[in-house]
């Protein structure tokens, strides 16, 4: 999928100094290569209830991932953000710490959750979110994302959990 890949901006220093952002609103605007990172995305999924997306970027990927599936979408989301009851778990980022939320009444026991995101990093929010919906009694059947920066090592982190992952794009990485 190199035309996919071709489509990303690398910003230097965003939001932070020392800090590549990776840019997916190219992707996001041609019509041919968002739905071909769809397709990719739904790729390797065993059956699903739910998908989960994480706020924000995650939701833009998450939501046709779900209609394209045919199950439902709960948000992992910034503190704060999700009426009614919520659990909550602090987390650390790249650059900072942060908390992230789920509703606690929209998955449970017997459920499989697929969740998504844009890019993996180190895999704090990834690892957080693997953890807030299994607190709500739900399986986590895998992580799947646009990007995975290898050299962080937040896919790693992922499988130890337990959970595959698959990502359309990999960089950071040396390919022979």
């Amino acid at each position: 999928m190199s035309s996919i890949q071709e489509s990303l901006r690398i910003v230097p220093d965003f939001p932070e100094p020392g800090i590549d952002f990776y840019d997916i609103a190219p992707l996001l605007a041609d019509h041919s290569l968002f739905s071909q990172a769809v397709s990719g995305l739904v790729t390797d999924v065993a059956q699903p209830t739910h998908v989960a997306g994480f706020d924000a970027r995650g939701f833009l990927l998450a939501t046709p991932v779900a209609q394209e599936l045919g199950v439902g979408m709960v948000m992992l989301r910034k503190p704060g953000k999700l009426p009614g009851e919520t659990e909550r778990i602090a987390y650390d980022l790249e650059y900072g710490q942060n908390e992230l939320e789920i509703q606690s009444d929209l998955i449970g026991e017997g459920d499989r959750v697929l969740l998504v995101d844009d890019v993996i990093a180190t895999g704090g929010t990834a690892c957080a979110g693997i953890e807030l919906v299994r607190r709500a009694g739900a399986e986590v059947i895998g992580f799947h994302a646009l990007i995975d920066i290898v050299h962080l090592l937040g896919s790693e982190r992922i499988k130890q959990l337990g959970v595959p992952v698959h990502a359309l794009v990999e960089v950071g990485v040396e390919h022979e």
